[in-house]
């Protein structure tokens, strides 16, 4: 069985915040929004219907997990969960946290503006509010 690696484009944009059983949960590196990725730790995964049975159920249930929590700890205005994987063909699922006020509001983030890096106090701050919620599953990095 071959093992899991995250995709290049992954690995380049994305900070590891931690991991449920399933997915690992990146924090994608642009301080405009509240971005994160859940990535299932399965090799050459493309989209949902290829996992297995019992690991769609666990990404479902890891994403609500995650999404509840941010909303919560981010005080979000709208919550945006979407898998697409046009251009990054490896399977993985964006959880953001949209504020009314936020630079691309009501528009998608995608390619509104260049990526702008987190400083790593703030990279640390957002994985201390993270292991405050006390997400069920959730292991903290």
């Amino acid at each position: 069985m071959a093992k899991f690696k995250l995709h290049p484009d992954l690995e380049r944009d994305g900070i590891e915040i931690g991991a449920f059983p399933l997915s690992l949960v990146l924090l994608i590196n642009d301080s405009a929004y509240r971005w994160f990725v859940l990535v299932p730790q399965r090799h050459n995964i493309k989209d949902a219907i290829d996992l297995e049975l019992s690991d769609y159920q666990q990404l479902c249930e890891e994403s609500r997990r995650f999404s509840v929590a941010i909303k919560r700890v981010f005080s979000g205005d709208k919550l945006n969960v979407a898998a697409l994987g046009n251009m990054t063909p490896q399977l993985h699922v964006h959880h953001i946290v949209r504020f009314v006020d936020d630079c691309a509001w009501p528009n998608p983030v995608w390619g509104y503006q260049p990526l702008t890096p987190y400083a790593s106090t703030e990279i640390n701050a957002i994985r201390k509010k993270l292991a405050a919620a006390s997400i069920a599953g959730l292991k903290i990095s």
